[in-house]
């Protein structure tokens, strides 16, 4: 009885936290609240539990090595990653929670031929086979993510992908069924095997712009898969977390989709930011591009009423959080009301850039969501695009050809002036030409970003 309270009170806990991590504010508690949650829910299964003959939990001396061994790694882990590589990071512990399930499946499916007496029904059998299909889906899909994101993996795609990719799915649903029906290890091994194949040629040849969607679909998966353990395990908090993390990865998914105007499928086949979107079918972009000097960027924002920042991932690549945080500072020493305009899929996960900028402690009120910030531009004197690409092209909106074209983007076009930071003039993910970098309003700032800017807040100064 009292554990199945403090299942109760967990399963609360993880409602609570993520209804708190909606909020950047609140990110924080919430994510301690959901710990905690966590945390008793493991130490009363340790404790409390006991199975239908009245014996408690065994080899405890194991239990405790994987948690302070899991503590540890995890820790140091967490404190040691820089921002940049925050989203590998999400891909991989997302990989180990499918990891988890898959064993939980395999230890499962073992458990029932080493006990005769422990036969199960047929969908007993398939909730561990499709446990099992889905945890290792999303294990091997998650580290190959992990990859790509690292630089260790470039996207790969040959003929007919995802035909074969379909015919190898309906393969392994078709044996997984074989194996739950006949308890034959050779099905339940080939389909393992084959589960884990499939997350490979799932995610390698989906484009780098992808990555978030990508990231917020193989979450739902993980979670889907440890619900699946809860309904074996018949653990309510595990039932509950599964449900929780599978339903908010797939909204969250979704949503990504949306900001991108794309569908779910067309992400999964259309490999935008990989070989396919790099062909290039949009039209030429023409004109000439204007550079403007450190001093004369300083000129424009220090005398402006009202700046917008766009952050993208070259402010990340650049570790420029805390400058562009001094910019804000003294921009607004200087009376200019400055704002940051963050789309929902800038950077390489779902909210890469509140996290990267609250490492630098901006106010959560100064970052305003796209369509928040997208009747401001009218009225701002300049915007500030620092490392971001696609979220900011024109094309999107101009050009029906364009493979962006229907994505939402920020209107920083609408803006008096628009000041963009690049190394270079290197096409996005997308692989076209931005029409923004050749509008008349628009002037380029080349270099590193944090260079950039750090001779921006010093020209700043300067003018006293």
């Amino acid at each position: 009885m009292l554990l199945q309270l403090i299942y109760l009170v967990a399963s609360v806990t993880f409602i609570i936290g993520l209804k708190f991590l909606g909020n950047p504010a609140t990110a924080r508690k919430g994510n301690l609240i959901a710990a905690f949650g966590m945390t008793i829910a493991i130490f009363g299964t340790i404790f409390l539990y006991t199975d239908v003959d009245g014996n408690h939990l065994k080899n405890l001396p194991f239990i405790f090595g994987g948690l302070v061994v899991g503590t540890v790694v995890g820790w140091f882990a967490a404190k040691k990653v820089q921002m940049t590589a925050m989203p590998e990071m999400v891909s991989l512990f997302n990989g180990m929670g499918g990891a988890c399930a898959m064993l939980i499946s395999v230890i499962e499916f073992q458990h029932i031929q080493h006990n005769p007496a422990a036969a199960s029904s047929l969908g007993h059998l398939i909730i561990i086979i499709l446990g099992m299909i889905i945890g290792s889906i999303s294990f091997s899909g998650s580290i190959v993510a992990w990859g790509k994101l690292s630089g260790n993996f470039k996207d790969h795609s040959f003929g007919m992908q995802q035909v074969i990719n379909i015919g190898l799915l309906l393969v392994i649903l078709v044996l997984g069924y074989m194996a739950a029906s006949t308890q034959e290890p050779l099905w339940f091994y080939l389909v393992l095997s084959l589960a884990l194949l499939y997350g490979v040629l799932f995610v390698m040849p989906i484009g780098g712009a992808d990555m978030p969607v990508v990231i917020s679909l193989l979450n739902s998966f993980t979670g889907v898969a440890a619900a699946f353990g809860g309904f074996l395990y018949d653990n309510k908090v595990m039932l509950v977390g599964g449900i929780l993390v599978g339903s908010a990865g797939t909204l969250l998914t979704i949503v990504m989709c949306n900001a991108m105007n794309r569908s779910l499928l067309n992400v999964l086949i259309g490999n935008f930011g990989g070989g396919a979107a790099a062909s290039g079918e949009a039209r030429s972009v023409t004109g000439s591009v204007k550079e403007v000097s450190t001093s004369d960027a300083a000129i424009l924002m220090k005398y402006a009423k009202k700046v917008v920042i766009v952050p993208g991932y070259g402010l990340a690549v650049a570790q420029a959080q805390h400058v562009v945080h001094e910019l804000e500072h003294l921009l607004e020493s200087e009376g200019v009301v400055v704002k940051y305009a963050i789309h929902p899929v800038a950077g390489r996960m779902p909210g890469h850039m509140n996290v990267l900028l609250a490492e630098s402690n901006v106010s959560y009120d100064k970052l305003v969501e796209m369509e928040e910030i997208n009747p401001e531009f009218t009225t701002t004197d300049v915007v500030l695009v620092v490392g971001a690409n696609d979220v900011v092209n024109p094309a999107a909106k101009t050009d029906p050809a364009s493979p962006i074209y229907g994505m939402p983007i920020l209107d920083v076009e609408n803006a008096q002036h628009v000041i963009v930071n690049k190394r270079s003039m290197k096409a996005g993910y997308a692989g076209i030409e931005n029409e923004l970098f050749f509008r008349p309003k628009t002037s380029m700032l080349f270099g590193d970003a944090k260079k950039a800017l750090t001779d921006l807040v010093s020209e700043i100064k300067s003018l006293g």
